[in-house]
């Protein structure tokens, strides 16, 4: 293998310290095993030059003792082999699925921005399928190639006790199959880098297509979805071809060099003859150990691409795992929030994303690889238990104010502190625990409305959290439910309305009881009725603590302490709704009447 490939597999096993114990005895099993194999070769000559051409004529029972003897030796050997694997296969499972939780946590621990980067079926298939592909090597291809590796030793050590010309016959037989099987291990590890990198997008298709069926269905586009599904299935099946047909090319190399070892050890052998020191038995037993050779080349020949899957699986895995994340927990040397409730402050804070052209902004000297200014030079205060709306067209610059607000990404300038904590020194458990954000889409996971809540607080008891809906107004609801808070939700919540995601995700944020509340427009896009609900929820919930609110609906900023309007990256106007409603010929002035024209 490549310089790069033995780099792979060293990186990946020391990020797998689950393989390490037990390994010497799982070695000590598989040299058992083999020493096993070259028991009939050994046997078979024995027999023959001492059994049945013995100098005082054929001694059956010298036969028969090699037998026995051999037959002991197999049974041995085959129960060696049984240990061994079922040994290999639990420690596989056992660091792989260490390696799967390292991978998926670290994956949750990069920030937005790397995760948008990627297609999340590609991500997705990095833990999985990536993986799966390591551990079937290692339980697979990796005992045969073990073993194979041994016996590969050890009959070649058996062959040049017996003959070492006949040795030097078979080394040079294979000579031209190593130097072809080299030649094709580069082309071998691009072919195969190629596959994992299509199944990605592959799975990436096929994730997508469900999980928008309805739109597909809606917009009657079934027919361009298959065909870019079946695209991507395409491309992945001519992949795995160009991977086969590179790796028959290097299988044969070894057939070719398996049919000239044994021609040649039949005809040097009958030349040298037992008038240079070889025996029938010797020679006979000779042909057995080529076999034995035989057989580890062409597995490893043909072990050889999924070798090669597997190492590019592992590079795609330890790719991920190389990437440091943008917004890291500080951890141990961080810093808690300070008791009590939490203000706000944005120090002269900037951001851009990765990509695209210079900011035309006189302040800003970007490079031309970075991104243009989302927020440029937001400084502002906002003091504890207060309740802001945050509002500006589509695009201003609203979501990042958010996400910059909960440490989801960091500035490119400035800083953010709660309290006069800048967010980079405070540990994520602190972090987490006293700021929550309800994202637009009330995002549930596939459980019921109980156990989605208690994603909050997992010690609350059903009393306590019947208790919770009760204080937000919303028993009724809850009572409507089919089974109340045993009621299914469905993936994604998609078993309840959008409005009633909101409302189970508002209990949530409210058992949690955050000092910072977040929210992302929670009545935007539902019925007259559920916002009603909604909005009643809301004034309990933010009651008491400082709550920055996305503001899609104006109705939100009415009700409101205070009024951020952005626009363009920059916040433009600041004060009650009151304020800025009459301010003539203003940003805020000209949303707030766009908005009662569209609710009329």
């Amino acid at each position: 293998m490549s310089t790069g490939t033995f780099a792979t597999i060293k990186r990946g096993l020391a990020l797998s310290p689950e393989l390490r114990p037990g390994l010497g005895g799982t070695i000590a099993l598989a040299v058992v095993q083999m020493a096993g194999r070259v028991a009939v070769p050994i046997a078979v000559q024995q027999g023959i030059d001492h059994g049945i051409r013995g100098a005082g004529g054929p001694d059956i029972q010298y036969v028969v003792a090699v037998v026995a003897v051999t037959f002991v030796a197999l049974m041995v050997s085959t129960l060696a082999g049984y240990l061994m694997t079922r040994r290999l296969f639990t420690v596989s499972e056992t660091a792989l699925g260490g390696l799967r939780s390292r991978t998926f946590r670290h994956i949750h621990d990069l920030s937005m921005l790397h995760q948008q980067s990627e297609r999340r079926g590609t991500m997705v298939s990095r833990v999985t399928s990536d993986v799966d592909q390591i551990s079937q090597f290692l339980q697979t291809g990796g005992v045969q190639l073990l073993l194979a590796s041994g016996q590969l030793l050890v009959s070649t050590i058996v062959m040049f006790v017996y003959s070492w010309q006949l040795t030097i016959v078979v080394l040079l037989a294979f000579g031209p199959s190593v130097a072809i099987i080299r030649l094709f291990q580069k082309r071998l590890a691009s072919v195969y880098a190629a596959v994992r990198e299509r199944t990605g997008v592959m799975l990436g298709a096929v994730a997508e297509s469900v999980v928008g069926a309805l739109v597909i269905r809606a917009y009657g586009v079934a027919g361009r979805t298959e065909k870019r599904l079946d695209t991507s299935i395409s491309r992945l099946q001519s992949a795995q071809q160009r991977a086969l047909r590179t790796s028959v090319t290097s299988f044969s190399s070894g057939e070719i060099g398996a049919g000239l070892a044994l021609a040649g050890v039949v005809v040097v052998g009958v030349l040298i003859g037992e008038d240079g020191g070889l025996s029938v038995g010797r020679l006979t037993a000779f042909l057995f150990l080529v076999t034995l050779f035989i057989q580890p080349v062409q597995i490893a020949t043909d072990m050889l691409n999924e070798a090669q899957n597997a190492v590019a699986g592992w590079r795609r895995v330890l790719d991920v795992l190389d990437l440091s994340p943008d917004v890291a927990d500080p951890d141990d040397v961080g810093v808690a929030l300070p008791v009590g409730p939490l203000s706000v402050r944005f120090d002269h804070v900037s951001f851009r994303y990765p990509g695209g052209p210079p900011s035309n902004h006189p302040a800003a000297t970007l490079e031309r690889t970075k991104g243009p200014l989302v927020l440029h030079d937001v400084d502002l205060e906002i003091p504890a238990r207060t309740k802001v709306a945050v509002v500006g067209e589509t695009g201003s610059g609203k979501t990042t104010f958010a996400k910059l607000l909960t440490r989801l990404m960091d500035p490119a300038e400035g800083d953010v502190l709660l309290s006069g904590t800048p967010l980079t020194s405070v540990r994520f458990s602190s972090l987490r625990s006293r700021v929550v954000m309800v994202p637009q889409d009330g995002f549930l996971f596939d459980a019921t409305v109980a156990e989605n809540i208690r994603f909050a607080e997992p010690s609350l008891t059903d009393e306590q959290l019947e208790a919770a809906f009760r204080e937000l107004g919303l028993s009724d609801w809850l009572a409507g439910l089919p089974n109340g808070l045993e009621t299914p939700v469905g993936e994604r919540g998609e078993a309840l309305s959008v409005g009633e995601r909101q409302l189970v995700a508002l209990v949530r944020a409210y058992v949690a009881d955050p000092d910072l509340l977040v929210l992302d427009e929670a009545t935007s896009a539902v019925d007259p009725a559920t916002e009603v609900r909604l909005q009643h929820a809301l004034d309990t919930v933010t009651r008491g603590r400082t709550t920055v609110a996305i503001a899609h609906r104006l109705s939100t900023a009415q009700s409101a302490d205070e009024v951020l309007v952005v626009d363009a990256g920059r916040v433009v106007q600041r004060g009650p709704h009151s304020e800025l409603v009459n301010q003539e010929g203003s940003i805020y002035a000209k949303l707030y009447a766009s908005w009662l024209e569209q609710t009329r």
